[in-house]
């Protein structure tokens, strides 16, 4: 596959009656906001990470996932990069991580983005409720900050195809 649809494709994850576990659709909606006039970003926001994103990643040149992680402390914004996983283990279509859909984006694709990262915002609660934790809320502007700089860094890279 080399048809690219978007040089970065933001790609969130979370539920929005889950406290904390919304702040990933919060951010995409704050970055479909911020990158409105950008025709390169594609932002998806999904309650969970499903098989059918492959084909959207496949696409991308690059691709920002962002999620809450109950890994993190409560409020402890995080990017890293991420690999594709390793194959053999089976596909377990009730969640997908970032590292099983980059897999899926190969495996199904035979393409994948040349740049994978994941923000993670540390998740205090999960519970049932529509409002953030005071720790997720006071870091919100630091991922905005974060995922701003990043989408922004990852468009200045050479275009696909050009030298």
């Amino acid at each position: 596959m080399t048809l690219i649809t978007a040089r970065c494709l933001i790609l969130a994850c979370g539920n929005t009656l889950r406290t904390d576990d919304g702040a990933g659709p919060w951010l995409a909606e704050w970055a479909e906001q911020r990158f409105r006039s950008e025709s390169d970003v594609l932002v998806l926001s999904r309650q969970q990470w499903t098989p059918e994103l492959a084909e959207e990643i496949a696409r991308a040149q690059s691709v920002l996932f962002i999620d809450s992680s109950i890994d993190s402390a409560p409020g402890v914004v995080e990017i890293r990069p991420v690999e594709p996983a390793a194959g053999g283990q089976g596909l377990a279509t009730h969640h997908l991580g970032a590292a099983e859909l980059l897999a899926l984006s190969r495996d199904l694709y035979n393409s994948q983005p040349s740049n994978a990262l994941l923000v993670t915002i540390g998740a205090g609660s999960t519970e049932l409720g529509e409002v953030f934790s005071e720790a997720v809320t006071a870091a919100l502007p630091t991922a905005c900050h974060l995922i701003e700089e990043t989408v922004l860094r990852l468009l200045s890279g050479p275009r696909p195809g050009l030298a």
